[in-house]
């Protein structure tokens, strides 16, 4: 199943994702079977991030909830909140480079 992780940072944290974005971006790469397609969001191009969406695929909720919170920036404190949403690609059949 797809699904759909939108995250929003802590605001009082926001010096973790300087620290450990190269764990993190290990940590990505380790789960890329899982993990499809992360990146940061941001308000305007050159402003900081201030939470993160992923594509993911997994079995289930449980399955993502817990590959999520094994994640250095979920770990150390700088995701706030998430919201996991199950996804229905409208075009299962095409591919697309991201």
């Amino acid at each position: 199943m797809l699904f759909v992780v939108r995250f929003t940072d802590n605001r009082e944290r926001l010096a973790t994702r300087k620290e450990f974005l190269p764990a993190h971006l290990e940590w990505l790469e380790a789960h890329d079977k899982n993990v499809l397609v992360p990146g940061s969001l941001r308000p305007e191009p050159d402003a900081a991030p201030i939470g993160a969406c992923w594509i993911v695929e997994a079995e289930n909720k449980n399955e993502v909830e817990h590959l999520l919170q094994s994640d250095p920036f979920w770990v150390q404190g700088l995701r706030q909140s998430y919201e996991i949403l199950h996804w229905s690609k409208a075009f299962p059949e095409r591919q697309v480079l991201v």
